[in-house]
């Protein structure tokens, strides 16, 4: 598979088309002041070893080695072969809740906000460990099916927001289940489900689907995030009303979270201003026995680069070579 470190060079192929065409309109202007000048056959019989077909084989030439010397800085690279790859540590599975009450501002900017900033401050940390992401509100999606790619964790992460999933709710026992059937088939020792939410679960009974999945040897770890008093949630043009009329106040529940940690074999924390907790839970989590994992990847890329730089090289110096002036055993006539 043939990839390219870095692709944005490939727009200087842009350029390679537009050279031709701009020497061509050189060529006509010159020709053009040359008639102004005098009889274009009298200026050719003063200029007799001028070659105008060199001209054209030297900005080709040129154009040719511009093109190789642009997709030598992109780095073109091949797979040169397939590696199993080892790790060892825990699948960790992380719930976060997307409903709008999680745009409530006890946290700054948003509750939401600070969770996705505190995800991404430990995914900076892990090591071995594979992590995936699951949303939820009214429903439950897995955004980022369970992975060592950091990277593309942190990518997924940044894309989330109160309307990456339609139904609006707080079902917490159904991003549980979600979460059990999403660790991989290698894994049986070290799981665990991370529950990030404000905990006001209206739609199942999360406590016994946190039961379902200590039965399976997944430990359940809950995340409070919000005060007891109660925030306001902001929509836009104000603040969220229900049918009454009347401001929506998003508390949360620490009751329920508690039931759903102490059944899922796991821990409460209540997200704090400073630390989140995330943290302290993952290190915990890391105290498990830890598996190992394999998986097949491509390693040790291939630099082609350096035959493109050859490339342009030789065309360049052909080009210098050949000079605008006829030989008389050339074959440019």
């Amino acid at each position: 598979m043939l990839i390219f470190a870095s692709p944005v060079y490939l727009w200087l192929l842009l350029l390679v088309p537009v050279i031709p065409i701009v020497y061509g309109i050189l060529r006509a202007l010159r020709a053009r002041r040359v008639r102004r000048f005098g009889d274009p056959a009298l200026v050719r019989q003063l200029m007799p070893s001028y070659s105008g077909a060199k001209g054209w084989v030297r900005i080709i030439l040129f154009s040719l080695a511009f093109g190789c010397f642009a997709l030598g800085i992109s780095r073109p690279q091949m797979g040169a072969k397939l590696r199993e790859h080892e790790a060892k540590g825990a699948e960790i599975m992380i719930c976060l809740d997307v409903s709008n009450s999680m745009l409530a501002q006890d946290y700054s900017p948003s509750r939401l906000d600070r969770a996705k900033l505190a995800i991404s401050r430990v995914v900076d940390k892990l090591q071995g460990d594979r992590i995936g992401l699951i949303i939820f509100a009214g429903t439950s999606f897995v955004q980022l099916p369970i992975t060592t790619d950091y990277v593309s964790a942190k990518m997924f992460l940044g894309n989330i927001d109160t309307g990456s999933v339609p139904v609006q709710g707080t079902a917490i026992g159904e991003a549980i289940k979600t979460a059990a059937k999403s660790f991989s088939a290698q894994s049986d020792k070290s799981r665990a489900i991370i529950i990030i939410t404000d905990g006001e679960n209206h739609e199942d009974d999360a406590v016994d689907a946190a039961r379902q999945a200590a039965e399976l040897g997944i430990k359940v770890y809950t995340i409070g995030v919000g005060s007891l008093q109660g925030q306001p949630i902001p929509v836009e043009g104000g603040l969220l009303k229900d049918n009454e009329g009347n401001i929506v106040v998003t508390r949360l529940d620490e009751a329920t979270l508690r039931k759903v940690a102490d059944v899922g074999n796991g821990a409460y924390v209540h997200a704090g201003t400073e630390e989140f907790g995330l943290g302290p839970i993952v290190d915990d989590i890391k105290k498990m026995e830890a598996e190992r994992y394999s998986s097949i990847v491509f390693e040790e890329y291939d630099e082609l680069f350096m035959y493109f730089f050859a490339a342009a090289l030789a065309l360049f110096v052909i080009e210098m070579l050949i000079g605008e002036r006829r030989h008389r055993t050339s074959l440019f006539q």
